[in-house]
C-alpha cells in the first residue's frame, strides 16, 4: 500500500506516550510536535491508529503545505486542488480551522475562505456546488495556520477520539478519556496488579485501565469515523482490522472504583455495563477516608477536585486527608495523583518521586508519583528500590518546556479547548523544527475478600472471562453498519458472538443507540 503523512493530535504533555503507541502500532517517521506527532503509513494504519490509539483526540491526512501571507494567498492557494478527487456534488463538507498568527487573528474567516475556494471552484468546473453540513458532514477538513505556514488536512476521524462510546452519563467536570488513558499509560501500569481510584466520579480512569490491562481497542464501542465516508474506503480492511481480538488478553486481577457520592458511583456503575466490564471493574459507594490497605499488591491512580471546576468544602482538608491515608494504608505501593494547586499538593504532605506537567482542559496541572514505602529513603534505595526509571525521568523533564512556552497558554482563547492548537512551531519531515528545544531529539475498615479496599465483604465476583476468541475464524460484521456501534460481533453463523459472556460485553440495549459524550 502507499504511504502518506500523517499526523495524530493530542493533549500538550502527552505527545511522548502517543509516539511510543505509534511505534508500537508500526508507524514510519515518527516525529513529535507540540500537542501532535507526525508519522507516516499506508491506509491501514490510518484506519488502525484511529480504532486502536489511546491518546489520540483526531488523525488528520495532510493534503496541501503551502505558505499564505493573506486571506487571498488562502484562497489562491486552496482554489489550487483538484477537489473532485475528494468531494463530489453529491458530499457535503464542512471546514474546521486553528489559527497561531498575527497576520490571521480569526479562524472562522480563514474557514470560510477555503469554504469559498471550494464552492467556487465546482461553480467554475461544474456549475454547481456541494452543500455545508456543520453537523454531519461527509468530508471534514482542517486547516491550520502557523504564522504563514499553512496546512490543509482531511480530518479521518470525526467527532473526537476522545469519545469512545461507552459513556451513557456524565459527572461535573469528567475526566477526559484521552487524557485518563495518557495517565495510565505514564504509570507504566500494563494490568500486571490490581488497580484503584478512589475518587472515580463517572469511572472513567476505572474504564480505561480495564481497557487497557485487557488490551481492548477504544474505537471498540464507538459507532463511526469520518474515513468511512471517503471515496476510497476499503470496507472489508477495516472490518478485518475491527473483528481482529487476537491480540486482547486476560486480566488476572482487578479494577476497583470508589466514591462518596453515590450519584457518580450510579453514572460509572453505568458507564461500566455499557462497556461490559462489570466482572473486571467494581464500583462502589465509599468515603477516602476510610480507605485501607489493600490484601493484593495495588496501582492507585486519582483526580481529586481541584477547586476549579469543582466546589469543594475543605478543599485542603481533603488533600491532607489523601496523604494521610497513603501513608498510613497504602504501603508498599505505588499512587499517582493528578491537581492543579500547589498548596493542594503540599497538604498531601508527602515528597513525590516524579512531578510531571500535563494540561486538563486549560488548566496547567501536575502528575505526581508517590512510593509509599515504610521506613526512611536511604533504606529503601539501599534495599535497591528505584525512585525514578530512565523513562520517568524523561517525563519529567517536559517540565521545563511547560515553564519554557507559558506564553503557549496565554494565547490560547478563553472558549478554545486544548485540543484545538497542535502544531503550531512544527515543520514536516523534510525539514527542521523551528524550536530545536521543542524536538529533543525524540523519535519515538478489613476486608476479607482479595482486593477489598473499604470494609464491606463483597458477595463473590462476576463471573471471569471465559476463553475470549472462537475457534473458527470470524466472519465480518453484518452489512449494515448502523449494527455496529462497537458493541457486536458475529459468528460464522451470522449471530451475535455470545461466547464466554463476549456477548453481553458489546450489547448496549438499543443496538442503534449512540452516546454523545461532551467533551472536556
Amino acid at each position: 500500500m502507499e504511504e502518506f503523512e500523517l499526523i495524530a493530535k493530542t493533549f500538550m504533555g502527552l505527545e511522548p506516550v502517543l509516539a511510543k503507541e505509534l511505534t508500537q502500532l508500526g508507524a514510519n517517521d515518527i516525529q513529535i510536535g507540540r500537542r501532535m506527532v507526525s508519522f507516516s503509513g499506508n491506509k491501514e494504519l490510518m484506519y488502525r491508529a484511529n480504532f486502536q490509539l489511546r491518546t489520540a483526540i483526531r488523525i488528520l491526512k495532510p493534503i496541501k503545505h503551502f505558505k499564505a501571507k493573506s486571506a487571498d494567498d488562502v484562497y489562491d492557494e486552496v482554489k489550487k486542488i483538484d477537489w473532485s478527487q475528494y468531494l463530489s456534488l453529491d458530499k457535503t463538507f464542512a471546514v474546521d480551522s486553528v489559527v497561531f498568527s498575527d497576520e490571521f487573528r480569526h479562524s472562522k474567516f480563514v474557514a470560510y475562505k477555503v469554504k469559498d475556494a471550494i464552492v467556487d471552484q465546482f461553480r467554475e468546473t461544474q456549475g454547481k456546488r456541494p452543500n455545508i453540513s456543520v453537523a454531519n458532514p461527509d468530508i471534514r477538513l482542517n486547516m491550520h495556520i502557523a504564522e504563514y505556514d499553512c496546512t490543509l488536512s482531511l480530518d479521518s476521524s470525526g467527532e473526537s477520539l476522545h469519545r469512545r462510546g461507552y459513556r451513557q452519563e456524565s459527572v461535573e467536570a469528567p475526566l477526559n478519556e484521552v487524557l485518563a488513558a495518557g495517565m495510565i499509560l505514564m504509570t507504566g501500569w500494563q494490568g500486571d496488579t490490581d488497580f484503584i481510584d478512589p475518587m472515580c466520579g463517572s469511572g472513567t480512569l476505572p474504564i480505561e485501565a480495564a481497557l487497557i490491562a485487557h488490551n481492548m481497542a477504544p474505537g471498540l464501542f464507538r459507532k463511526e469515523y469520518a474515513f468511512e465516508k471517503w471515496p476510497d474506503f476499503d470496507k472489508d480492511l477495516f472490518d478485518d482490522i475491527y473483528n481482529d481480538d487476537s491480540q486482547e488478553r486476560e486480566y488476572k486481577h482487578h479494577i476497583y472504583g470508589y466514591d462518596i457520592d453515590i450519584k457518580a458511583v450510579n453514572t460509572a456503575r453505568l458507564n461500566v455495563k455499557a462497556a461490559g466490564l462489570t466482572s473486571t471493574i467494581t464500583i462502589e459507594e465509599a468515603d477516602f477516608k476510610n480507605f485501607t490497605q489493600p490484601a493484593e499488591k495495588s496501582l492507585l491512580v486519582t483526580n481529586p477536585p481541584y477547586g476549579e471546576r469543582i466546589s469543594t468544602p475543605d478543599l485542603l482538608g481533603t488533600y491532607k486527608m489523601i496523604g494521610e491515608r497513603l501513608k498510613h494504608q497504602f504501603l508498599n505501593n505505588d499512587a499517582w495523583v493528578l491537581s492543579y494547586r500547589e498548596e493542594c499538593f503540599d497538604q498531601i504532605g508527602l515528597k513525590p518521586s516524579i512531578k510531571i506537567p500535563l494540561y486538563n482542559g486549560s488548566l496547567e496541572c501536575e502528575f505526581r508519583k508517590y512510593q509509599i514505602f515504610d521506613g526512611k529513603l536511604k533504606d529503601f534505595r539501599s534495599e535497591g528500590g528505584i525512585v525514578k526509571t530512565e523513562e520517568e525521568k524523561k517525563q519529567m523533564s517536559e517540565k521545563h518546556r511547560f515553564k519554557k512556552e507559558r506564553e503557549f497558554k496565554k494565547r490560547l482563547s478563553e472558549t478554545e479547548e486544548n485540543e484545538e492548537g497542535d502544531i503550531r512551531s512544527f515543520t514536516f519531515h523534510s525539514r527542521k523544527f523551528e524550536d530545536n528545544d521543542d524536538r529533543g531529539g525524540r523519535k519515538f475498615g478489613d476486608r476479607e475478600r482479595k482486593g477489598g479496599k473499604f470494609g464491606d465483604k463483597r458477595n463473590g465476583r462476576d463471573e471471569r472471562r471465559s476463553e475470549r476468541r472462537d475457534s473458527k475464524p470470524r466472519e465480518k460484521r453484518y452489512e449494515d453498519r448502523d449494527n455496529r456501534g462497537g458493541h457486536e460481533r458475529f459468528d460464522r453463523s451470522g449471530k451475535r458472538f455470545d461466547k464466554g459472556g463476549r456477548g453481553s460485553k458489546r450489547d448496549f440495549g438499543k443496538k442503534n443507540r449512540r452516546f454523545d459524550n461532551d467533551e472536556d
